[in-house]
């Protein structure tokens, strides 16, 4: 059995204990029990204990995010309506298990983890931006992924404790939170060509201006 498969097994089989008893290595231990495993299994999958466990699950929310995404019509989608597309698909999934998220958040929210969530974030980021057809290589690379990451990160939080039907308010929450990104692009954009046709003086060697 392929060694990531185990460790995805594990983090499915964690869901409904983590509801109880958080990401703890009893929660992944419950978990190898349930798949017949050899409890050893739960340590040795994840060396660096819980953290390492809820890493395993954001990068597999990843994953999932975008074999749920295969068939839509990306090609003619315009790019916010990807971006929009992935986050729901990546939120949806895990709806039935929206408080062993909660609870992996809480790891993450340990002053020790700060790095390791800001790297998961990034990740997911990145995984979004790259799905949706981004290849800037230029500092737009940054801009975008920080103005996403912020936008990801309340959405989600506004999603956990969404109570609408279908969570419909949360996807009006994040399509405002796309608005106003695009509104501070397109202004970014206009300023930027302005600045670049603006005709400069120019300047007479040795004449103070």
């Amino acid at each position: 059995m392929d060694f990531q498969d185990i460790r995805d097994r594990l983090i499915m089989a964690a869901l409904p204990h983590a509801v109880f008893d958080g990401w703890t290595m009893k929660t992944l231990t419950q978990a190898a029990f349930d798949l017949d495993l050899d409890l050893s299994l739960a340590e040795r999958a994840f060396m660096g204990g819980p953290a390492e466990a809820v890493a395993h699950f954001a990068d597999l929310g990843d994953r999932l995010m975008l074999a749920d995404c295969l068939e839509m019509d990306f090609p003619n989608m315009r790019t916010h309506q990807k971006v929009r597309a992935l986050i729901k698909a990546r939120l949806s999934r895990w709806a039935p298990h929206r408080e062993a998220l909660r609870r992996a958040l809480s790891v993450l929210a340990l002053p020790h983890n700060m790095a390791l969530a800001a790297k998961v974030t990034a990740n997911t980021v990145d995984t979004i931006w790259r799905a949706a057809g981004d290849t800037s290589a230029d500092f737009s690379w940054y801009t975008r992924r920080a103005s996403l990451g912020a936008v990801y990160t309340a959405t989600l939080m506004y999603w956990l404790d969404d109570p609408s039907e279908d969570c419909v308010d949360t996807w009006a929450f994040l399509d405002r939170r796309l608005a106003d990104v695009g509104r501070v692009h397109k202004t970014r954009e206009k300023l930027t060509n302005m600045i670049a046709g603006l005709k400069l003086p120019k300047m007479i060697p040795g004449r103070r201006a």
